[in-house]
């Protein structure tokens, strides 16, 4: 019998993992990545076949829903947490679980309406779509052009639209009548925010440590663990409908998505002449074009040997399970063999003070979890502990949660390199 708690250690490592592997590809497609294999990571360790049966679906849509949050940009916000004033800080930290908070919402509530979809009653998905953007058009208008309340300057501002994003997705499924998705979408949100919040503490206690280490990539994994463990918590804590099972031609779109066209633009983006060219005069060499090309040919091969795994494995195997977990590793591993290609880990970048040293010994962890995880699946007993917490609650301990963060941070340094100040002192 599978116990509760191995879908959220599983789920929290994979998307932990995914989202430092993100940091080294960035914005939304990377974000795509990340947010596919966390939803994939929560189907595998479901144990439901009718999940499993359209589980490049169910990813593509936390794919897309994760993705949305990349267009927040956030550098200067953690500026303001290095700062050395407590408004400041807090404010700082607030605004982290804030962008946080988008990130997992809007990833959230596209899983839980993905899983939420039955033979009879399917979600009017370009309706939420449609409603999103207008949402998010209104959201930013008003905020940032009407009002001026800037959160970031003078860095981009989006973040207004993505709140107009979610609200109108919190709407819909509020007057669709969708409250299991509405509930993984807050616990996903409240899980994302304060990883990023708490993730960022981590990072500014490093620092002032004076320990060498990539504590940015550090932040980036509590984002995506807190966050995957609020999404795995909000759906396995509760009773979902019997989905209908997707034709062979939409699986395969869903695995042309996921696996060639989310790939091929990060790959695009990660292996640009800029890039690579950076790299090779970082360890100063001297045939640079052939390095690139090398590089590029290398990345190359080991993405259409995978490629070709999963979808051979895909239309040939009966057996859904090991469908599911071959889509998940493959992609998981391919993700991180480019991390190692593009940050030189193959030239000798490579050390126990180094982020990508990490990601390998995840990956195995994942395996093994995988591995010895019991194969009979017992269905959860829904009980009352499934009601939702109270936001409200939640909410003033994430506040307060902050506010610790703040503090504490102030008094472990008198500024940090990157400090910002968003609001002058007199």
């Amino acid at each position: 019998m599978k116990t509760a708690h191995q879908p959220l250690l599983f789920t929290a490592l994979a998307l932990g993992l995914a989202w430092a592997v993100r940091g080294h590809f960035g914005h939304e497609w990377g974000a795509a990545w990340a947010g596919g294999i966390g939803t994939l990571a929560i189907v595998l360790l479901s144990g439901r076949k009718d999940w499993q049966q359209k589980a490049p679906i169910i990813g593509s849509l936390g794919a897309m829903g994760w993705a949305i949050g990349g267009m927040m940009s956030y550098g200067m916000v953690i500026g303001y947490c290095r700062g050395t004033d407590i408004g400041n800080v807090w404010y700082g930290y607030t605004m982290l679980a804030v962008i946080g908070g988008l990130y997992g919402f809007l990833g959230g509530g596209f899983v839980g309406l993905g899983l939420s979809e039955t033979e009879n009653r399917k979600p009017a998905w370009a309706s939420l779509i449609a409603q999103m953007v207008a949402g998010a058009y209104l959201f930013w208008g008003f905020f940032i052009f009407q009002l001026e309340w800037f959160m970031t300057p003078p860095r981009s501002e989006l973040w207004a639209a993505c709140l107009g994003a979610a609200v109108a997705m919190a709407w819909f499924l509020y007057r669709e009548g969708y409250p299991a998705a509405a509930k993984v979408a807050i616990y996903t949100g409240l899980g994302a925010g304060f990883g990023f919040a708490f993730g960022n503490f981590i990072q500014t206690a490093g620092t002032a440590s004076g320990i060498s280490y990539n504590w940015w990539n550090v932040m980036e994994f509590c984002l995506g663990a807190f966050g995957g463990l609020g999404m795995a918590y909000g759906i396995n804590k509760q009773d979902w409908p019997e989905t209908f099972g997707s034709s062979k031609k939409v699986n395969l779109g869903g695995l042309v998505f996921l696996f060639l066209f989310i790939p091929l633009i990060n790959f695009t983006e990660a292996f640009s002449s800029k890039k690579l060219g950076r790299l090779a005069e970082s360890f100063q060499l001297e045939t640079v074009n052939s390095f690139m090309l090398q590089q590029r040919l290398l990345g190359m091969a080991v993405a259409i040997i995978l490629i070709l795994f999963v979808f051979r494995l895909w239309v040939r195997s009966s057996n859904t399970s090991t469908k599911v977990s071959g889509v998940f590793f493959a992609l998981t591993f391919l993700y991180v063999f480019w991390s190692y290609l593009i940050k030189g880990v193959f030239l000798g970048n490579w050390g126990i003070g180094h982020s990508t040293s990490t990601y390998l010994p995840i990956l195995l962890l994942l395996t093994g979890l995988w591995y010895f995880s019991p194969k009979e699946i017992e269905e959860p007993k829904i009980t009352e502990t499934s009601r939702l917490i109270r936001t409200d609650l939640l909410l003033i301990t994430l506040l307060i949660s902050c506010l610790v963060f703040a503090f504490i941070s102030i008094q472990l340094h008198e500024g940090l390199p990157g400090m910002q100040v968003r609001f002058p002192q007199n």
